[in-house]
């Protein structure tokens, strides 16, 4: 049994008070009647390469769309940014939930699933392909995900659309780029506790400032600890969270930021469960409520992960500047898994049926290296300002472990439970893989006085994959080269419209061979997109329009004349409109609000599927977030609240399995005094059940329930 209440009452009274100390403690501490400390707003130093300005829920600009960084305005692709702001008002507990009220998103995708952060960008799902931590590549290998806690993240750019002339090998549907926390010249602290829903505690700290009155160097700490649980019975949600940055910054022209990161994760996998009527008999009845809400005790997901990197700047010349990014990343994952893996008997003999459950276990360390270096030349051309930034990058994704099996296990429909015991199964996999990718990109920005800015770019891969198999004592190799671009143009009308329209492509490798004994070639993607903002010149708000369509060719099909081998005649075609409002309305209310139209299509395939809709890929979409400031009249006190509706979508490409629609209700309450805030958070608040997605042969899967947070925090 776990000891998860006893730890809690611990963390609660042993460091309360010097988390956040009492307000007698501190006034006797501070021995005046001085105005209280206010946190100072955390931001950049101009020349960084993630400048810009933040009010609110609204961010003006981003080094993601263009890596020189440049006004959103000027971007022509769709980018939106959850502020920290919005991450502090809405509390969202990993990444899934902090993107959930952007446009073209669907998050929550796999339900309760505390292993990976998973979302769909235009109905893609990319599973954890599509995410970058601080423009380096951050992607999954095999079973490790390298999850980034919220805590540590100062905001969340989210580009739609191809990336793969400035990030290399990407799926079609864009990409999210995680900017952490780094050191500040302004001295800061502040400590949290929290307590919430399935006896879940924590502690956080954040804080730093300069370490010299010259203000040349800077620092920054920011740890957790988390004890606690999902909604799974004998579930695990613990991590312990330590991420440190040091900044040199001697003069305005060369600053260089070390980031380091160590953390521990014991999670629970996700529980996929036949239903009633649909998996098998509805006559046996729903399966029982202590079943459903249970696993085995087999089930695990520890990890562990340390990375260390840096980010460099240095400007030669008023007009000549160079960058480099370096990211080394380590982790160690131990997942064992007693899933659910089909009807044992599809007739529905009523002698016969079980549900075979089978253990899947994974030993494995991954590293990741990502390097990044830029030149970045300014200049005039045809009386504008043209930024030319020239790079070369390389990843290399290492993976070294096992993969064990056993698909023999019974469970009776009729009577369930998980009171037997699970051996370690055979291993079945013990293998090496290194996946290497070399790059050299070109992107040109010319802004013309006319309020024209045209934005091209090209880039040239090269990727090599190799694996030893040490159970056949065999290596694979495959190498791919790819040439993507893009085109763009924006145009500011000055009246506060700004039309925009481009061309992207993408890439993506595909590992295998086939037949013939040729390897596949790369997946391509393109999209074409057109789109306004509309940014009042006397608010603090954007609405955004975009129409795109977006084709995916190579994709992997069936062979009609060799089964148990696939060929790349597949193409999906993706078409929709997106629409955003975020920003201020007034001094006191901010909002933020989404649609998003999809047209999902396969529209060329060799599996029986060609015209279908592409599964998990909802057709209509809806957010809403508001967030009131009561200022005079209630002083200290604000209210949020949110809407998020997904529409219903297939479960497969077969477009045999219908997943409902559903709608959430979310929550904040924050209410501040002297130096001390306190929140609370509530997610899907009317506890609305409802599937996240469903499969034709594992069933279906939850979406996460009500989860409340109540949170005491303290600025210093």
């Amino acid at each position: 049994m776990r000891r998860r209440s006893h730890l809690s009452l611990i963390l609660f009274r042993t460091t309360a008070l010097v988390a956040l100390g009492l307000p007698m403690q501190a006034t006797a501490q501070e021995g005046t009647a001085e105005e209280p400390y206010v946190l100072a707003p955390i931001t950049l130093r101009a020349g960084q390469q993630y400048t810009g300005a933040i009010d609110g829920y609204l961010a003006t600009s981003t080094a993601t769309g263009l890596k020189s960084g440049a006004p959103l305005t000027e971007i022509p692709q769709s980018v939106s940014v959850v502020t920290s702001e919005e991450l502090q008002d809405r509390a969202p507990t990993n990444v899934d939930e902090a993107v959930a009220y952007v446009p073209g998103v669907t998050s929550g995708i796999w339900g309760v699933d505390d292993r990976y952060d998973q979302f769909l960008i235009r109905g893609f799902d990319l599973g954890t392909s599509g995410i970058y931590r601080d423009g380096l590549s951050s992607k999954a290998q095999n079973f490790t995900g390298f999850v980034i806690d919220p805590y540590m993240i100062e905001r969340i750019d989210v580009l739609r659309g191809p990336a793969s002339v400035v990030y290399g090998s990407n799926d079609a549907a864009g990409m999210i780029n995680i900017i952490t926390k780094r050191p500040v010249f302004d001295q800061f602290a502040e400590a949290q506790l929290s307590y919430g829903s399935h006896d879940t505690a924590s502690i956080g700290l954040d804080a730093g400032g300069a370490l010299d009155k010259d203000k040349t160097l800077a620092w920054r700490l920011t740890a957790l600890k988390r004890d606690g649980a999902s909604e799974i019975e004998g579930s695990e949600d613990d991590r312990d969270m330590v991420a440190l940055g040091l900044t040199w910054e001697p003069t305005d022209r060369t600053s260089v930021t070390l980031l380091g990161h160590w953390q521990k994760d014991d999670r629970t996998p996700n529980v996929f469960l036949p239903v009633a009527g649909e998996d098998y008999p509805a006559s046996y009845g729903d399966l029982p409520y202590d079943f459903t809400d249970s696993q085995h005790d087999f089930n695990r997901f520890a990890t562990e992960q340390t990375s260390i990197g840096w980010q460099a700047r240095h400007d030669l010349t008023e007009q000549l500047t160079l960058r480099q990014n370096f990211r080394y990343a380590r982790q160690r994952t131990d997942y064992r898994h007693l899933y659910f893996n089909g009807m044992h008997d599809p007739d529905w003999n009523p002698t016969e049926d079980s549900m075979n459950y089978a253990a899947f276990a994974v030993d494995e360390v991954a590293r990741h290296t990502a390097l990044d270096n830029q030149i970045e030349y300014r200049s005039k051309l045809a009386g504008g300002d043209n930024t030319l930034l020239f790079g070369a990058d390389y990843v290399r994704q290492e993976v070294d472990g096992t993969s064990a099996y056993d698909a023999s296990y019974q469970i009776d429909i009729r009577n369930p439970s998980y009171d037997f015991d699970v051996t370690y199964p055979a291993i079945y996999q013990n293998s090496r893989t290194v996946v290497t990718e070399k790059g050299v990109y070109l992107q040109d920005h010319l802004k013309l006085q006319n309020g024209v800015s045209v934005t091209a770019g090209l880039r040239r891969a090269w990727v090599e994959n190799k694996a030893y198999n040490r159970l056949t004592d065999s290596t694979a190799r495959q190498k791919d080269t790819a040439t993507t671009g893009l085109l763009g143009l924006t145009y500011d009308m000055g009246n506060g419209f700004v039309p925009y329209a481009s061309y992207t492509e993408s890439f993506t490798t595909n590992i295998g061979q086939k037949f013939d004994g040729s390897q596949f070639e790369p997946t391509e993607g393109k999209q074409y997109e057109v789109g306004l903002r509309y940014v009042p010149t006397d608010g603090n708000m954007m609405l955004s329009a975009a129409l795109f369509e977006i084709t995916k060719t190579n994709v992997l099909t069936s062979d009609p004349d060799h089964p148990q081998f696939s060929i790349q005649t597949g193409e999906v075609r993706h078409r929709g409109l997106e629409l955003e409002a975020r920003g201020a309305l007034s001094d006191r209310f901010s909002l933020i609000a989404g649609y998003t139209y999809l047209d999902p299509k396969i529209t060329r395939s060799q599996d029986g599927d060609e015209g279908n809709l592409t599964a998990r890929a909802p057709r209509h979409q809806a957010s809403l977030w508001m967030d009131y400031d009561f200022q005079n009249t209630m002083d200290g006190l604000s209210l949020g609240g949110g809407l998020r509706y997904i529409g219903s979508s297939y479960g497969d490409n077969g477009n045999t399995r219908q997943v409902a629609s559903y709608t959430l209700v979310d929550m904040a309450v924050h209410y501040e005094w002297d130096d001390y805030t306190v929140a609370l958070n509530v997610n899907n608040v009317l506890d609305k059940e409802y599937y996240a997605t469903c499969d034709t042969s594992v069933g279906c899967i939850s979406g996460a329930g009500r989860n409340a947070t109540l949170t005491l925090s303290r600025s210093f």
